[in-house]
């Protein structure tokens, strides 16, 4: 079922490419779930782990049978004058005779075999391909937890961003309802003119507001296709509501999580790094053990002065060979030994910093659970403040327009009343975010 959604959301995705009037509809998990598999980012990670693949067999294909062919023809345009004594075919002792060796046309086809036998640098570099493949693997797994956690966050983003400019339209509307009324007020001379004044003020700065997060919105959505890897301007619209996600995401049972670093992405990837730096000191051990090697080749040669190696009857002759090759290391005047040292260093650097970075890690896992319980307790204060400001804001609105209140003590409680509304959706948007932290922290999308 999972699948048949995301296809359905790729090929909905796919045709906005031709026609970019139908809209977008998706939820957060499908949002991650599209972006899994389209993000720009996840697509190269998932390359990279391919080109490890071929690393390896790359690696692995050293020690196996290697067969190269050769063919070598020669034409002698125009063929080297020798001399011999000329007693050597029954002349006169004391002169030379001049003659030709060999023929001027000479072809040569050889094959070779070649197998490797023992080389401790080829274990090494088996163990090695293992440890980088590995690494490449882990590595597409931080990379699916940023691209989540960047989704998750720009799909909070937009929300906010929207909710804004909902309370924004709001506000602005009843201000402008306000000021209707408050100005026939005045006309009648039931009011003064710093009445108008300063619902003038506040409105101004409530359309300014609006103006900008109408701006805002616009970026957000294109930030959210971007991290989606779609078009930055195909029309998406999310049918997560962000009260309904927030709610979603208060969990305290998440507080009681298991703190073990090793599940850490990060610690995984430093772990790997330290046993590349184990496998780098015995690569550099192997370099003074011996190097076995063996070949076999054979082949025809064939020799005239005139080019007739293709015609019926021409002799070919075959010649063969079987041999063995090895390589033995005695003195590099201290060479390996001082490649060998530098390598123990790196690795005792490589093992302080996963030490470090298992102190660390723990440190963020406690901060992270710290976080997440602070906004959803910040959450829970800042909805009853808001419903609290509500109530200022209606009060001090009836009193105004009684005539028992006066213009300032109204500004002074809309302007509580827009700054709770905004800490209010600033503390929704924590919730989701901090609780996507303590779960990218602890690698729980991936266990």
């Amino acid at each position: 079922m999972h699948k048949i959604q995301l296809t359905a959301i790729i090929c909905l995705l796919v045709g906005t490419v031709y026609g970019q009037t139908e809209r977008i509809n998706l939820s957060l998990q499908e949002s991650i779930d599209y972006a899994l598999a389209n993000n720009r980012n996840v697509k190269n990670a998932e390359r990279d782990i391919t080109a490890a693949e071929k690393e390896k067999w790359e690696t692995i294909a050293i020690g196996l049978p290697q067969i190269d062919a050769n063919v070598n023809y020669q034409n002698f345009l125009k063929q080297q004058v020798s001399v011999i004594p000329a007693e050597f075919v029954g002349g006169d002792p004391g002169d030379f005779v001049e003659v030709i060796f060999g023929t001027k046309h000479n072809v040569n086809a050889t094959a070779t075999l070649n197998q490797l036998i023992f080389d401790g640098s080829y274990i090494v570099g088996l163990q090695s391909t293992k440890v980088f493949l590995n690494i490449s693997k882990q590595a597409k797994t931080k990379t699916d937890l940023e691209v989540r956690q960047a989704v998750i966050s720009a799909y909070g983003n937009v929300l906010i961003a929207v909710e804004s400019e909902q309370i924004l339209i709001k506000n602005r509307d009843v201000l402008k309802d306000n000021l209707n009324e408050t100005t026939k007020y005045y006309e009648n001379g039931l009011a003064d003119e710093e009445s108008v004044e300063q619902l003038q003020i506040t409105l101004s700065g409530i359309e300014s507001a609006l103006k900008n997060a109408t701006r805002l919105k616009d970026i957000a959505y294109q930030m959210f296709n971007i991290t989606l890897g779609i078009d930055l301007n195909a029309p998406t619209y999310l049918t997560d509501s962000l009260q309904n996600l927030t709610d979603n995401n208060v969990d305290l049972t998440l507080l009681e999580a298991e703190e073990d670093v090793n599940n850490n992405i990060d610690f995984q990837i430093a772990e790997n790094e330290r046993m590349s730096k184990e496998l780098l000191v015995k690569f550099e051990k192997s370099q003074a053990l011996p190097r076995v090697s063996a070949f076999l080749n054979g082949g025809y040669q064939s020799f005239g002065n005139e080019f007739v190696f293709f015609q019926s009857g021409n002799s070919w002759n075959g010649f063969s060979t079987l041999g063995l090759n090895i390589s033995i290391p005695i003195f590099s005047s201290l060479g390996r030994s001082a490649r060998t040292q530098r390598a123990k260093i790196d690795l005792a650097k490589a093992e302080e910093s996963l030490i470090e970075l298992e102190q660390q890690l723990s440190l963020q896992i406690a901060t992270a659970k710290s976080n997440y319980q602070f906004s959803i307790e910040d959450y829970e204060i800042k909805k009853k403040n808001l419903a609290l400001a509500e109530r200022i804001q209606k009060k001090n609105e009836t009193k105004f327009f009684e005539g028992i209140g006066t213009s300032f003590e109204l500004r002074q409680a809309q302007t509580q009343l827009y700054d709770a509304q905004d800490e209010y959706l600033l503390s929704m948007l924590a919730v989701i975010n901090d609780k996507t932290e303590l779960e990218t922290v602890l690698n729980l999308p991936n266990q």
